[in-house]
């Protein structure tokens, strides 16, 4: 063998060389990415479970929350949560709202509440509902239900449940009809605590209300349903007006034209005095306070419930609603 062939052999053996370990190192790279990307799918499962309450049911939306609704009829004695069980429940709340359910769970555990999917067999939809576990004075606090398909864009909140009748059900149809919903609902009549305890329109030491500030702190908007009484003094079937904020948001003079072109007469607090405002309302002046849109919707008892009005009333009232949705993408 010349010299020449040596070299030669010697350089073709060491290019080989040089092609093993190439090909040794491109299997390992292979196999580190299909690693990583099985690790990823795990953790995005894991993340995708962790996303989901561990409770889930299956109803009807609309009976399960009008029954709770209805149970203030009893006037069962209220008390409201103390201090640390209205923080607890607001960290909860503050928690589910960014989407993280595992911290909501562990403190609304610590307080006797807890997160339940509910897949309602009607429509479909699913809704989270945060109440408490068992019966007795914090099932007497409230509820909250989150529409769970959508981005969370607007609320609407009941405080009178019984007392201002159809309230409750107008909300249940307004949280069905209209993604991106939340409905917060009170658990005791008005007149069931000592003095206006249970008035959690007008208090701030209520579930009720610690709910709806967690809502307002992210700018999300809100309606207030109300019923009144029809007289001399109320000529009116709506009064809409803006709690502590003299001004209206456009979508607000919007809905008083619908309900007037629909021949339901509206009073505007914002421009003119009406009766029942809503200027000493408790989250009214929260949402002045946390730059959110409030709406104090009053309606007497044809426009709620099953009067000649109430259909014109809470298709009104969706369209807001819808405007509020549709902001909000």
């Amino acid at each position: 063998m010349s010299p020449a062939d040596f070299h030669t052999s010697l350089k073709i053996d060491f290019s080989r060389g040089i092609t093993r370990s190439s090909l040794s190192l491109r299997m390992l790279a292979s196999f580190g990415m299909m690693m990583a990307l099985l690790g990823c799918q795990v953790t995005q499962s894991e993340r995708s479970e962790a996303e989901r309450p561990k409770l889930r049911e299956l109803v009807n939306i609309d009976d399960r929350i009008l029954e709770y609704a209805k149970g203030a009829a009893s006037r069962a004695p209220y008390t409201p949560p103390g201090d640390t069980a209205r923080e607890r429940l607001a960290q909860g709340v503050r928690h589910l709202l960014n989407g993280d359910i595992g911290e909501a769970e562990q403190r609304l555990a610590d307080i006797g509440f807890q997160v339940t999917r509910l897949t309602d067999t009607a429509s479909g939809r699913r809704y989270d509902e945060v109440a408490a576990r068992k019966s007795g004075g914090e099932a007497r606090w409230g509820r909250l239900y989150v529409n769970a398909d959508a981005t969370l864009r607007w609320s609407v909140q009941v405080p009178h449940p019984v007392a201002d009748s159809g309230t409750e059900s107008l909300g249940v149809r307004l949280l069905e009809e209209v993604p991106g919903g939340a409905l917060v609902v009170a658990g005791a009549h008005r007149t069931a605590g000592r003095g206006d305890a249970a008035d959690v329109a007008h208090r701030t030491d209520s579930a009720f209300h610690a709910i709806v500030a967690e809502m307002q702190k992210k700018g999300i908007p809100g309606m207030q349903l109300h019923g009144f009484a029809k007289d001399s003094d109320r000529p009116f079937d709506a009064i809409l007006s803006t709690g502590a904020t003299r001004t209206a948001p456009m979508e607000a003079a919007a809905l008083a034209d619908r309900m007037q072109g629909d021949g339901l007469r509206v009073c505007r607090g914002w421009s003119k005095r009406c009766p029942l405002e809503g200027t000493t309302n408790a989250q009214g002046k929260s949402a002045k306070r946390n730059g959110a849109t409030f709406l104090h919707v009053e309606l007497a008892p044809g426009a709620r419930g099953g009067g000649n009005d109430a259909d014109e009333a809470a298709m009104a009232l969706s369209g807001l609603l819808a405007t509020w949705s549709d902001a909000g993408r």
